[in-house]
């Protein structure tokens, strides 16, 4: 089940990022784009941990200029936590994770796959809305419906110009 959910979640962050990439005004919003890396940096933060990838918050803090570089940052995070997953156990997802920014707390590595997971859908809600305010329609992104072909991601191209 948690391999499931991790690949619906890329496949639905992929959806959105399409669907904002193939509006010029939700490609160039600033609020839609901090929102969207928000859940990238989330990501990032606990999939570091799992796998001992130095995090780097201050680096990692940057909203990206564009769209385009943030769709990038997304297929490189996709691949990095797809092949760990590849190689995943039940010992591995039971090895607890501890990090400073939690003191006291320690945490297990599918804990943390499901804090991702949940995470992203939270905040994808909120991608939806901001998408309606801009005029694009959020995408179809239920994991029931998922289930049915469990579709892999569909990263949206990056070639855009700016004043596309």
């Amino acid at each position: 089940m948690i391999e499931e959910l991790v690949r619906h979640k890329w496949h639905a962050n992929a959806a959105y990022l399409a669907e904002a990439n193939q509006h010029a005004a939700a490609r160039q919003d600033e609020e839609l784009r901090t929102l969207l890396h928000h859940i990238l940096v989330a990501n990032r933060f606990w999939l570091f941990l799992t796998v001992g990838k130095e995090f780097d918050r201050e680096m990692e803090a940057q909203v990206p200029e564009s769209l385009d570089a943030l769709i990038e940052k997304y297929r490189d995070t996709e691949a990095i936590e797809m092949e760990w997953l590849a190689r995943c156990d039940e010992a591995e997802l039971a090895r607890e994770l501890t990090t400073p920014r939690l003191p006291g707390k320690a945490f297990t590595a599918a804990q943390a796959l499901m804090q991702i997971v949940l995470h992203s859908h939270g905040h994808r809600a909120q991608a939806a809305l901001r998408l309606r305010s801009l005029g694009g329609t959020p995408p179809r992104s239920d994991f029931i419906l998922w289930t049915m072909d469990s579709p892999a991601p569909e990263w949206p191209g990056t070639l855009h110009s700016p004043e596309a």
